[in-house]
């Protein structure tokens, strides 16, 4: 099966996950407001412009997962899931992703965003599989920690590398959709990288190297 790999944040859907769950946070008065947004803010910058430390902003992103039951972060990740996820979706990302499905492509989605956030989200689009950022969970609560590699730059080629030797899937035709300068190591190794409402770095580097630029705004 060939594989449609999709970034999900800004690709699939018309927002950034990561960021919007922190802002989430803040608006139902579950964190402190001011330092919390100030963070959030201030990480999404460092992510845009492809210089975020990932370790130190997944030990603020983590954090509130540790602070609270799993079973009340899922009540909180159902409400956010209506409120803010709904309005992101695209139904050009669905279009792209059915036209992949019709081919009997595997559908795989690949974030920096963490799995409790990401994961129903994924669920909700139908996709075959995830690959994120792991927090790590034991004795049924988050720690606070990441687990493993985060799913991040080059550290999403590793884990993808350790997925394909898993499951004996190859990147023989396979496609990589992303917006993002910092999926530029994974989309050097597809066959068909495409850049989707992609930054200036990456808009102009794809039209450098002749890949597709597409919109599904």
């Amino acid at each position: 099966m060939t594989l449609a790999i999709f970034d999900l944040d800004n690709t699939l859907l018309g927002g950034d996950s990561d960021h919007a769950w922190g802002q989430f946070l803040v608006d139902q008065g579950i964190v402190d407001a001011d330092a919390y947004q100030k963070a959030n803010d201030y990480f999404f910058e460092q992510y845009q412009q492809g210089a975020m430390n990932v370790f130190e902003f997944l030990e603020f992103a983590l954090k509130p997962l540790s602070q609270h039951p799993k079973a009340q972060l899922d009540a909180w990740h159902q409400l956010f899931m209506k409120q803010v996820v709904a309005p992101m979706r695209l139904t050009k990302a669905d279009a792209l992703l059915k036209k992949h499905r019709d081919q009997g492509d595997f559908l795989l989605i690949i974030t920096a965003t963490n799995r409790f956030v990401t994961e129903p989200i994924a669920e909700s689009m139908g996709v075959d599989h995830i690959l994120a950022t792991e927090p790590e969970f034991i004795d049924g609560a988050y720690t606070g920690r990441v687990a493993g590699t985060p799913c991040f730059q080059a550290g999403k080629v590793e884990r993808l590398n350790e997925w394909l030797a898993e499951t004996g899937h190859s990147l023989e035709g396979s496609y990589f959709y992303s917006d993002s300068r910092n999926d530029l190591p994974l989309l050097e190794i597809v066959d068909y990288p495409v850049a989707v409402d992609a930054d200036e770095a990456l808009t102009q580097y794809a039209e450098s190297q002749g890949w597709p630029v597409i919109s599904l705004r």
